[in-house]
């Protein structure tokens, strides 16, 4: 992965003339990320080549973050038309690989991150557009879109919308929060490897909405297996810690099926239109979560959608499938 043109000259400017440039993995957009590696220093570059990408939003949440005493990125230079960003350096200590190599430290972990989320929920929602039903809708549909037609269904579209019209009124939220969309553990590093300060990266799509969606990212991860008696233990400790009660726990339901059901649509899309192959072996895994949040009773009118329109043996993973698997 070769770094963009002008980031010699970008970071030359920035005072970084002397640095090494080191490729750093990407993600599933056109952002890409370099380490910039100086005697006794380093830092990252975020490359976010326009028109494809915007780094504004990225940085406007960063300092309202960094404002409101959450470790977000500082940002210590930045070519905007050029999309490069030159980003305070958090090391390699992600909230996953941590996990996964002490397993025994998951469910301290996992409560660092929730408490994280109660501190945001005591703050007004950054100046960011809201995430209301018509976005749900819109993002719920990339099932429809995507998926449906990959594993060889025709299905009822319309039906579709409206069961979820029926459901995501349960998410109304009158005093909304910033919501950061992609919450989970391999966007939560530990600041020295400690997780008394929690890192946040990629909160650049983030919008006004309900607290139950950030948890639905932390606890329904598309990325790694959270168990599910895990997932009730650290909802529990958030709902004591607010106060909340039955209905955040259907707006919860009603989120993770609609985030889980857009997610699939997502990693379908990255293999069709995007070519990128390694998504859709994630789905079998979404399709689980997806499940266990239909099971719940607030779910009734979507649950009856999936059970005539996708049935067990076409959910799973959309590429096994059109390769005959």
């Amino acid at each position: 992965m070769n770094p963009p043109p002008a980031a010699p000259e970008f970071l030359a400017k920035a005072g970084w003339g002397d640095a090494a440039i080191q490729p750093l993995a990407g993600d599933a957009s056109f952002r890409r990320y370099f380490r910039i590696v100086a005697p006794g220093r380093s830092a990252i570059l975020m490359d976010a080549p326009p028109p494809h990408e915007d780094p504004r939003p990225f940085i406007d949440i960063a300092e309202w973050l960094s404002h409101r005493g959450f470790a977000a990125p500082e940002i210590l230079s930045r070519d905007l038309e050029r999309g490069l960003v030159l980003l305070q350096d958090f090391g390699d200590a992600r909230m996953r690989e941590t996990v996964d190599a002490a397993p025994e430290s998951e469910l301290r972990l996992y409560e660092a991150a929730v408490d994280l989320l109660v501190r945001l929920s005591e703050h007004e929602a950054a100046p960011v557009r809201p995430y209301d039903g018509k976005e749900y809708q819109r993002e719920a549909a990339l099932m429809t879109e995507w998926y449906c037609p990959a594993v060889g269904l025709c299905v009822d579209t319309a039906g579709y919308r409206d069961a979820w019209e029926k459901v995501l009124a349960k998410a109304d939220i009158a005093a909304p929060v910033t919501v950061l969309r992609d919450y989970h553990a391999e966007n939560i590093m530990l600041i020295d490897g400690r997780a008394e300060t929690l890192g946040l990266l990629d909160f650049q799509d983030a919008l006004a909405g309900h607290p139950a969606y950030d948890l639905v990212s932390l606890l329904q991860d598309a990325r790694r297996d959270v168990p599910a008696d895990l997932e009730a233990t650290i909802l529990g400790r958030y709902c004591r810690r607010t106060g909340a009660g039955e209905a955040f726990l259907d707006a919860y339901h009603v989120l993770g099926a609609q985030r889980n059901a857009k997610i699939i649509g997502i990693f379908t899309r990255l293999w069709k239109r995007d070519g990128k192959s390694r998504y859709p072996a994630l789905c079998p895994r979404v399709w689980r979560y997806l499940e266990r949040d239909l099971a719940y009773p607030a779910l009734a009118p979507v649950r009856a959608w999936f059970d005539v329109n996708i049935p067990p043996e076409k959910r799973g993973d959309p590429l096994a499938f059109a390769a005959g698997e």
